[in-house]
């Protein structure tokens, strides 16, 4: 092996590896083909969520489009990515979601929390028919 092969092996070997299979996983994924993504995994959900999902993503990218800050788009993207794996890792079984953890919860804004509030009364009764009819 030629000396120039022999370092650029050597300097790949030392690159740190990621923590968790999650934060491998929460490569980020340009807008467009996101959102197209999210919709085609909304398929497989049941007609009811199905309709708030994909109403509750095109509101959501629609209300991002205009961000200008870094850290938002960041945030923004790396998040739906994370939904959309949840998403697609139960493809065939019945989605269930997953608890809000506390630190996330508290790292919200009051607006944010608000919306997580109405967003919760919204879902009540689509996730109640969905509960009975499985």
């Amino acid at each position: 092996m030629r000396a120039s092969l022999r370092r650029l092996a050597s300097a790949a070997q030392e690159l740190p590896m990621p923590l968790s299979v999650q934060e491998a996983s929460v490569q980020l994924i340009p807008p467009i083909p996101l959102y197209r993504r999210l919709l085609r995994a909304h398929r497989l959900l049941p007609a009811e969520m199905r309709f708030m999902g994909d109403s509750y993503v095109k509101s959501e990218f629609r209300l991002t489009r205009k961000t200008d800050n870094p850290l938002h788009i960041i945030a923004f993207l790396s998040q739906w990515k994370i939904y959309l794996d949840e998403v697609e890792k139960s493809s065939g079984s019945p989605w269930r979601g997953k608890k809000l953890e506390m630190e996330k919860l508290d790292a919200m804004s009051k607006e944010q929390v608000g919306q997580l509030y109405e967003l919760m009364h919204a879902t009540k009764d689509v996730w109640k028919s969905y509960v009975t009819s499985t």
